[in-house]
């Protein structure tokens, strides 16, 4: 934050450290009740709450047990490992299509793009209870299908309808990074290369896609941390044998108070921090690419 010139007013000085203090209530109020999972996810007891022995920065007040207990309990095992199933497939269907149809409604001659697109991005802005009610019924018809048709069986059907499921949320993500990329792209790059004889295929990705890929890449992570901390849509789509980290946590808190689900939540946040650090990264060496930013 710019200090405050010499010249300034009373009035000025008062609003400048005034606008200090509101902006770090506001930064507070939003980190807060997720930074304090995480000196609770370290309690030696069984409880929810700091204990004597934790304020007084007692050393025995504080353990690693919830944290052996997530890495090592078959019920918290399974789920992590269905996450880390559904969340890499998600992602890389999102991305897939989100990226393509990102780059379709860039192009000038589409009709209606500006309407496609509202329709595209529509989950992110509809109640999700609403979407996983509409997904309940579509993909459960889709199961069905799949295994009378095809003889699949019944959990790897619930996989695929939990994968595209959160595919399609991820998508909207994948969509607005991967657009706000190509809003700097100089598309006379594309004709030169096709007036050197390249296919449209070679100039995708030998042209197109080196540039807008730290777009793609920032919604494949976003697409990422929306699928592997949903819980609303798998719980109506997916079945025992879906069950996600989140949904093992959801139920964890309504039907057994357990700390290891600080645990848990202090690992997805650790996830979460280098995911938008990476982010971050991305978003920087884009703007270098593009002459924002000095090299």
């Amino acid at each position: 934050m710019a200090s405050l010139p010499i010249y300034a007013t009373t009035g000025q000085k008062i609003w400048h450290y005034t606008f200090r203090v509101i902006v770090g209530l506001i930064l507070f109020f939003l980190v807060a009740p997720i930074v304090i999972i995480i000196p609770l996810s370290f309690n030696a007891e069984s409880f929810f709450t700091f204990t004597p022995e934790m304020l007084a920065l007692d050393p025995a007040g504080y353990s690693l047990r919830h944290y052996r207990d997530f890495f090592t309990n078959p019920d918290w095992i399974r789920p992590l490992q269905n996450s880390l199933i559904i969340a890499p497939f998600a992602t890389l269907l999102s991305v897939s299509l989100g990226t393509l149809a990102a780059i379709g409604l860039s192009q000038s001659h589409v009709p209606y793009r500006r309407a496609i697109m509202a329709i595209m991005i529509s989950p992110m802005i509809v109640p999700l209870i609403i979407s996983a009610t509409g997904m309940f019924f579509f993909y459960s018809q889709l199961g069905l299908w799949m295994e009378s048709a095809l003889g699949f069986s019944r959990s790897f059907t619930g996989y695929v309808k939990v994968i595209l499921a959160h595919a399609a949320l991820g998508i909207p993500f994948v969509i607005i990074t991967v657009t706000a990329t190509l809003v700097g792209f100089d598309h006379s790059l594309t004709r030169a290369a096709a007036n050197m004889g390249a296919t449209p295929t070679q100039t995708f990705f030998k042209v197109q896609m080196p540039l807008i890929l730290p777009g793609v890449v920032s919604g494949g992570l976003f697409a990422f941390i929306t699928s592997f901390d949903e819980v609303v849509v798998v719980l109506f789509v997916g079945a025992a044998a879906q069950k996600t980290l989140p949904w093992q946590m959801f139920t964890g808190l309504r039907e057994q108070i357990s700390p290891t689900i600080l645990a848990a939540a202090t690992v997805l946040v650790a996830i979460s921090i280098v995911l938008l650090a990476t982010v971050e990264m991305l978003r920087r060496r884009s703007e270098r690419l593009r002459g924002l930013l000095p090299s």
